[in-house]
């Protein structure tokens, strides 16, 4: 058990990602603190992992609040005592458009979402991983941004790319304290929030996304959860200020 008498906070949690690694991390021997948008789905997260003798509470809320953020840290320490990893995994793609259609409002929503909110989440995790001596903290990007670019996420790209340089330079300030800090960069993933899945998607948007990709598919939620349990185990313990691409290879794909 990889994350044996280990506290994780993991934010996104309701569904896709989130909830895989809330799983996985469960199994692995971690006791949980969980955020999500959705009351319903994080709770059939929370009843999975204690079916299955899991640790874990919930918390939904608005993750652009500092509040929030507390919350969730206070959560971790007043029920399970502590806080050893963070996995701040929420984030959103937004609408759509040419930068030019893009309002000023939806520019500082995705920014928020995607980057203030990681901001945020850290800012109150760090000094509760120095109380525990050290821990992980990681950062869900993209490989869009840091590594590609397609067309109608500029903003969407400039928050996620904003991430890696937040953990490289968070990795620096705090390697010497004993916490790692890691950026996350998946691929195409098969979540609620993939563009595929949304309500009248065109037929042809999912073979066009998997064709992005040198596996010629999308990941699965559960592919992603295990990198992310790499980050955050001790099988990682030399691994700081890395930007991991678990991509299937869509930032090396050329036509």
């Amino acid at each position: 058990m990889q994350l044996h008498d280990k506290i994780a906070l993991i934010t996104g949690a309701s569904s896709g990602i989130g909830a895989a690694a809330a799983r996985l991390f469960a199994a692995e021997g971690a006791r949980l603190v969980l955020a999500g948008r959705d009351r319903a789905r994080l709770d059939a997260v929370l009843h999975a992992i204690e079916a299955q003798g899991g640790a874990a509470i919930g918390l939904t809320g608005d993750l652009r609040d500092p509040a929030m953020a507390e919350a969730l840290v206070q959560a971790a320490e007043r029920n399970f005592g502590g806080l050893d990893i963070a996995f701040n995994n929420a984030g959103d793609t937004g609408p759509a458009l040419p930068l030019q259609d893009l309002a000023p409002a939806q520019w500082h929503s995705l920014l928020d979402a995607n980057l203030t909110a990681a901001y945020l989440g850290a800012r109150q995790q760090i000094p509760a991983l120095l109380r525990r001596g050290g821990g992980s903290l990681i950062f869900t990007a993209s490989f869009v941004g840091p590594c590609s670019g397609i067309a109608g996420m500029a903003a969407y790209g400039a928050a996620k790319a904003g991430l890696v340089g937040l953990a490289r330079c968070l990795a620096v300030e705090l390697g010497g304290q004993g916490i790692r800090v890691n950026a996350l960069l998946p691929g195409g993933t098969d979540t609620p929030m993939f563009p595929a899945n949304q309500p009248g998607a065109a037929p042809e948007i999912r073979p066009a996304v998997e064709r992005l990709h040198a596996l010629g598919r999308v990941a699965q939620p559960e592919e992603i959860a295990r990198a992310a349990l790499f980050l955050a185990s001790d099988a990682s313990s030399f691994v700081t200020g890395s930007a991991l691409l678990a991509d299937g290879g869509a930032s090396i794909r050329r036509f």
